[in-house]
């Protein structure tokens, strides 16, 4: 049993709309009624009557929500608790990062920070776009540090987690220079990853690289799609900023036109330590740098 089948069901029994609570809790509706179905099956019971409309609870529902609520709120409970014993340092900030821009974007984004407010201790999460928004949402985390591109909307209310454009990138398709005559495959993300959605939405378009035939190599880390296509194994569509040597190098070319990138930083408003607030401002003030740089270029 995990504890976000607990949430699902208090924010359905709250609710009484699967949809409603599918955006809630930032997944699709197909995903968040397996995982209730996946509660009941655990139970072994029928929590959710679906033969109404609006959704309503079962008897064993309706005795099961308030235990699902009391254990949900210890839980949080206990976690912040122990939270705060376990990191006292109020100059600590949290973030919840794409594997990719872990990498790439957040060493030298974070050093401009750091050049405005002084030392900060940082705890990273480098993980997919899934894992980071249930990071800061759940609230274990100050900020999401996130690609965006409107194929991909992000459903997040913006009074709650406002964000800073704070970079850009490019996603483009690449493989390796070895001649061949065959169609490449496509090496592809793992289904319904960011930067899958937006890769397949960027092969659609017009004027997208022809060699892509399969999927033959599915990934969730666009690291590993980049070894595949630097070894020779198809074309994968990557960030910019993780391949720019390669390209520059010649050991990668790219086809046809870049699929353009934000690269946002979204808050968590409900954390407001001092630290908090410093990198937000500060993460204005370097975005509006790095504005004017590209303007002036």
């Amino acid at each position: 049993m995990e504890l976000k089948w607990l949430e699902d069901f208090v924010s359905l029994a709250r609710t009484g709309n699967f949809s409603r609570s599918a955006e809630e809790r930032h997944v699709t509706q197909s995903a968040f009624s397996r995982r209730i179905q996946a509660l009941e099956i655990w139970l072994g019971v029928a929590l959710i009557d679906r033969s109404t409309y609006p959704t309503s609870l079962t008897p064993a529902g309706r005795e099961f929500r308030e235990t699902a609520e009391e254990a949900v709120r210890m839980l949080h409970g206990s976690r912040a608790a122990l939270q705060a014993s376990a990191q006292p340092n109020k100059q600590t900030v949290a973030v919840a990062a794409l594997h990719t821009l872990a990498l790439s974007f957040f060493p030298g984004w974070f050093r401009q920070i750091e050049a405005r407010t002084g030392p900060l201790s940082s705890r990273l999460l480098p993980d997919d776009f899934h894992t980071c928004i249930q990071a800061v949402v759940e609230g274990g985390y100050d900020f999401l540090l996130t690609f965006n591109h409107p194929s991909v909307p992000i459903l997040l209310d913006p009074v709650q987690f406002p964000h800073r454009v704070v970079g850009a990138d490019s996603l483009v398709a690449v493989r390796s220079p070895t001649p061949t005559d065959a169609p490449l495959p496509l090496l592809s993300y793992a289904q319904n990853s960011f930067l899958g959605r937006v890769a397949t939405f960027a092969q659609a378009q017009a004027g997208g690289p022809p060699e892509a035939v399969a999927h033959t190599n599915e990934n969730a880390m666009a690291e590993a799609l980049k070894f595949m296509a630097l070894e020779g194994h198809g074309l994968a569509w990557l960030p910019r900023s993780l391949v720019g040597h390669e390209l520059t190098e010649g050991r990668l070319i790219a086809l046809g036109e870049a699929m353009p990138l934000e690269v946002r930083l979204y808050r968590n408003a409900g954390h407001r330590r001092a630290a908090v607030s410093a990198v937000w401002e500060a993460a204005e003030a370097v975005a509006a740098i790095m504005q004017d740089r590209n303007r002036s270029d």
